[in-house]
């Protein structure tokens, strides 16, 4: 018996995104922390250097196409809960902040693994040149769309 495999499209990949999230979103809740607070934190402990939360907010924006007073609101929560704290104009990311990073990485990293198992790196490689392009396309449309 034979099956095709269906032509990537905007429903498999949300459906791919949403399946991806919805693992990593089970770690996180462990730990009190949203998807999107997972994120600001995450760009905040990448940053070269503190940033603002303007900076903050801006990148992660760009990221997840969200709400600029949601993305406020989500930096006021990880100050709350001491996982950034300010510095001056600036905020950075704390020992907590870091540790919960890396406990969710270690937590998820065995499920993330199964997930990608077995994929040949040819796959990998055509994925993800087409999402890269979908992505500059897509970017592109709303950047037009909001101007």
């Amino acid at each position: 018996m034979m099956t095709t495999t269906p032509a990537a499209d905007a429903r498999g990949l949300a459906l791919a995104h949403y399946a991806a999230r919805g693992v990593l979103e089970h770690f996180l809740a462990r730990h009190g922390v949203t998807f999107q607070q997972q994120i600001a934190l995450r760009a905040a402990v990448t940053a070269a250097s503190p940033r603002t939360p303007d900076a903050l907010v801006a990148e992660v924006r760009g990221y997840l196409k969200a709400d600029p007073a949601a993305l406020r609101a989500d930096l006021d929560e990880l100050l709350a809960k001491r996982l950034l704290v300010a510095d001056g104009a600036h905020l950075r990311p704390t020992d907590a902040g870091r540790g919960l990073l890396a406990a969710t990485a270690a937590e998820v990293a065995p499920v993330t693994a199964r997930v990608w198992a077995g994929i040949p790196a040819d796959d990998l490689a055509a994925a993800g040149r087409v999402l890269a392009r979908v992505a500059e396309r897509a970017n592109a449309e709303l950047a037009a769309l909001t101007a």
